[in-house]
């Protein structure tokens, strides 16, 4: 199979199961615009996110890396209109340009961003002694995913769901030639991390699509 064969199958599941959205489609046109890198998850991998918060009744989500806003939108919906949605992001530009497009959308208020480095903000925001999140989406730089999954076990509860993208990477996770790369070495600690936490059950999916071949890592705190 090829890269246009899976373009061609999330546009076919984009058509039927996710459609068109005014405020989607316009946070994706602006972060171009604005010159972010396009690495926000797709329709289909948003809309998943939705259903995973929705399925749990999550109403506190923390998502870690905000970019331009696309994905936090798919949080804030799952969760509206009593839920909050805390965003970490560290480049203020990212950011200035995800408050624009989460305001549009109708979640200004329910919608934290959080400007700074998440090593940074996560210490705060532990120290707000806030009810546990019911949901931590974890898409920031790749390096210290777990660092994130650690942090994000002292903010959950038991049935919260903490979910990691990116982890696959094209495959180099088995990769011997890739064993210095701090992005892959970042996915293979949060393997190592996962086999031996009993705090949590855990399972990694390898995905391809518009993306290209990837992967997330889904984990319940028992």
């Amino acid at each position: 199979m090829s890269q246009d064969t899976w373009d061609d199958v999330d546009r076919y599941i984009d058509e039927h199961l996710v459609g068109a959205d005014p405020a989607l489609d316009a946070a994706l046109e602006d972060s171009t615009a604005a010159g972010l890198p396009p690495i926000a998850v797709t329709p289909a991998q948003g809309k998943l996110l939705y259903l995973l918060a929705r399925s749990i009744g999550a109403r506190a989500i923390l998502e870690i890396g905000t970019l331009g806003g696309y994905s936090t939108i798919w949080l804030a919906r799952a969760v509206a209109p009593a839920g909050s949605v805390v965003t970490l992001e560290a480049d203020a530009r990212y950011a200035a340009v995800a408050s624009t497009n989460i305001a549009r959308a109708g979640f200004a208020e329910l919608v934290d961003v959080r400007v700074g480095a998440a090593l940074d903000s996560l210490p705060p925001l532990a120290a707000e002694q806030r009810d546990p999140f019911d949901l931590v989406f974890i898409d920031a730089d790749k390096p210290n995913t777990p660092e994130y999954f650690k942090a994000a076990l002292e903010l959950t509860r038991p049935g919260s769901l903490i979910v990691a993208d990116n982890v696959i990477r094209d495959g180099a996770i088995v990769d011997p030639a890739e064993r210095e790369n701090p992005y892959v070495l970042g996915a293979q600690r949060l393997h190592e991390l996962l086999l031996d936490e009993p705090r949590v059950s855990a399972t990694t999916i390898q995905t391809v699509g518009a993306k290209g071949y990837d992967g997330f890592t889904l984990a319940l705190v028992n």
